[in-house]
């Protein structure tokens, strides 16, 4: 990938290429995973230590992401907004602002993500996946609707903790990362999770899960850096497959 700027849309703020190639790519992962809905739904990126972060413009989906679709904002609640930054910035901008550790954040409102949180159910090592998350899950039921204050974005953040997510009750999740690249590998890690446990308490009968050894061996190993790594190629290659025009990023 290049290391250019490209252009974001209605601010004339360069936004570094390689990030808008990343939350593009990242976008149409997660379309293939299931987390469309209609042009809703956001993933962002910042580079470590700045206030200012990327994210995908409010009109366009997951599935028709480009990297001309990225446009520029701060963490600052009072800075200028770009005109088509998404309704839901001070989600993103909350969390910046409390993890510094944070580089790249989706909400979506995947399906199984958003069936789960809807329960009383406490996230289990089911799976591999629901290992990475088992204790480290945060829930927030004050409101489901859109964030569209601090405020709420202020509470969401403090329901995350130094957790990998969040769930917001009837209306999805909030998957951090270290990067742009762990938080869309792990927001599909997390629709799987909560899918095979409701899959697991769908079937009437008792069921099981790792033991906390296992789970810690499973976060060194298959969550490691190298692993996501591993699986952001996987994804990126399944992308082009998919859109092969994407290629030419």
């Amino acid at each position: 990938m290049t290391t250019t700027t490209t252009r974001a849309r209605g601010t004339g703020t360069g936004v570094p290429a390689r990030i808008a190639q990343q939350i593009a790519v990242g976008a149409r992962m997660l379309s293939l995973d299931g987390h469309d809905d209609f042009n809703q739904g956001q993933i962002s990126a910042r580079l470590p230590g700045s206030d200012t972060f990327f994210i995908k413009n409010a009109l366009c989906g997951f599935d028709e992401a480009t990297p001309d679709q990225v446009v520029a904002a701060s963490i600052d609640p009072d800075a200028p907004v770009d005109p088509l930054a998404p309704p839901e910035l001070p989600l993103h901008q909350a969390i910046y602002r409390a993890r510094p550790d944070v580089n790249g954040i989706v909400h979506s409102h995947a399906p199984h993500t958003l069936v789960f949180g809807a329960t009383d159910l406490e996230m289990r090592p089911v799976s591999h996946e629901g290992a990475h998350f088992t204790g480290a899950l945060g829930l927030f039921t004050r409101t489901s609707n859109t964030v569209l204050d601090q405020e709420t974005g202020d509470a969401i953040a403090e329901a995350l903790g130094d957790g990998e997510g969040v769930l917001l009750r009837n209306h999805g999740g909030v998957i951090v990362g270290k990067s742009v690249r762990h938080a869309a590998v792990f927001a599909q890690v997390l629709e799987r999770a909560c899918r095979l446990q409701l899959l697991a308490q769908q079937s009437g009968v008792p069921y099981h899960w790792s033991s906390d050894s296992d789970v810690a061996l499973k976060r060194d190993f298959i969550y490691a850096d190298l692993s996501v790594r591993s699986y952001w190629d996987y994804a990126v290659r399944r992308v082009q497959r998919a859109w092969p025009d994407c290629a030419a990023w």
